[in-house]
């Protein structure tokens, strides 16, 4: 299986930047997701994070060229209930069951 598998995996991204770059943020979005709820479950709060210097933050952490930052995460201890969130759709309306 391996020797199937892995040739092509790599025929599949090799070559393709977006698909690479798709399946990187695909990911981490995943991975953070976890995080978010890990450090829910030991306690924490946390705010996925955007809308800040990419390319300052990579200066600062010393970024390998050939990475990405996708977002980062504060997770701490809240001091205030989460403000609410304006023009939320209701959830009937955005989860759709079955059918398109």
């Amino acid at each position: 299986m391996q020797d199937f598998l892995v040739p092509a995996i790599g025929q599949y991204y090799d070559g393709r930047d977006q698909v690479q770059r798709d399946e990187c943020m695909r990911s981490c979005g995943m991975a953070g997701m976890t995080i978010m709820l890990a450090a829910k479950a030991m306690g924490y709060d946390s705010c996925p994070m955007d809308g800040f210097d990419f390319d300052a933050v990579a200066k600062i952490i010393e970024l390998p060229e050939d990475h990405v930052i996708s977002f980062m995460i504060a997770v701490g201890k809240g001091t205030q209930p989460a403000w609410p969130k304006p023009g939320q759709l209701p959830y009937d309306e955005v989860v759709i069951q079955n059918t398109f």
